[in-house]
């Protein structure tokens, strides 16, 4: 009776596991990226850094060189106690077009990314902000051009995608590079959809005036993390967002060499999430019910031989159906070869997602520098 029970249950899993995949996530896997008429928008970049001279070294540079007509970059050093504010300076007499915001220790703000972003967003001149991170870089020259290119009178939020540099023959850059992949489809399909969750600061624009209409990050500005992902929460809605996905809109970084460094990563990305709107809580955590059920509900069924080949047959078609969904969204974002791995990069993150939601639950994620 318990193992009929459970059977069902499967099939409930499957079917729902069919939505997402296919229902769902099919909204950006399955249809083409749309090339926008480029337009001429005068647009201000905007990157916060605290103790990175070393990328930043590499990297404003190559915003820099953007071929957009009208842009400028403004840089915000958050306090940083290494030649990164040196850097800035000497790049603000380098380029033309670069702004230099300096932002000193603040005791009610200490650590807030935040409170700088929002400094640097008032000292932008133009009315369109496209943002990323210190440690990123666009992928072409045209980066500006591609994601400026969606705004639309209606259409104020633009939401990017951003990816993670290969390293050969490495398993957790699989690891990695698969999570961020998921990420995005998941986030692409619902503001596709018309209920759009999260972004991330990684590549991400929005009109100042959204900025303002929420107030800011006021709300969560006692949440050290979320920036990104937690203004779109609030901010995006069906009317006023939509996504770029073109290959000459992306920009990578370089993904964390160490488990150690990783997990403590996604520990800030999973705890922020708790802060999202009941809905989006809601179908996050059922989406990841699922995967986990999938796996585990077909272990104990086959381990009693109970209904064993309509078991495998589900397990087949679950596995089926996700490959084909991730396998269109990943050759949309360039990431087809992790798909070659997937039953074991999708079990491997599960339950490291498990480990993270359990390890939060006893302590505090470390936030900005």
């Amino acid at each position: 009776m318990i193992l009929a029970v459970l059977f069902w249950i499967f099939v409930a899993i499957v079917a729902l596991q069919f939505a997402y995949y296919i229902v769902i996530f099919g909204k950006f896997s399955f249809v083409k990226a749309k090339k926008n008429n480029l337009k001429k928008i005068p647009i201000s970049v905007i990157v916060c850094a605290k103790n990175e001279a070393e990328n930043v070294t590499k990297y404003v540079p190559l915003l820099a060189q953007q071929n957009y007509p009208d842009f400028e970059i403004i840089l915000i050093d958050d306090a940083s106690s290494d030649a990164t504010l040196d850097i800035f300076e000497a790049f603000e007499k380098e380029y033309s077009n670069v702004r230099l915001v300096k932002v000193a220790n603040n005791e009610a703000f200490w650590g807030n990314k935040k409170f700088a972003l929002t400094l640097g967003i008032k000292a932008a001149t133009k009315e369109y902000l496209l943002f990323t991170d210190a440690d990123c870089y666009p992928t072409s020259t045209n980066w500006i051009a591609e994601m400026s290119s969606h705004f639309t009178l209606q259409k104020t939020i633009v939401l990017g995608y951003g990816a993670y540099e290969k390293i050969p023959n490495s398993f957790l850059n699989k690891i990695i590079r698969f999570e961020t992949l998921l990420t995005a489809v998941q986030y692409f399909s619902w503001a596709r959809i018309g209920q759009p969750y999260m972004g991330i600061g990684r590549n991400m624009a929005y009109k100042k005036e959204e900025f303002f209409n929420v107030n800011g990050f006021i709300d969560h500005m006692k949440i050290r993390s979320g920036d990104d992902d937690l203004f779109i929460n609030q901010a995006a809605n069906r009317k006023n967002t939509t996504v770029c996905y073109t290959p000459e809109s992306f920009t990578y970084s370089e993904p964390k060499k160490t488990f150690t460094d990783w997990f403590t990563q996604k520990r800030r990305h999973v705890s922020t999430s708790s802060y999202y709107k009941p809905f989006d809580k809601m179908q996050l955590g059922l989406f990841f019910l699922t995967q986990i059920l999938s796996i585990l509900l077909p272990i104990v069924l086959l381990s009693f031989q109970f209904q064993w080949i309509a078991v495998a047959s589900l397990v087949a078609f679950r596995y089926v159906v996700a490959w084909i969904s991730l396998g269109f969204g990943a050759a949309k974002l360039n990431e087809k070869d992790v798909l070659i791995w997937f039953p074991v990069l999708e079990i491997v993150l599960i339950f490291t997602q498990l480990n993270i939601f359990i390890t939060n639950l006893f302590s505090k994620p470390v936030r900005w520098k």
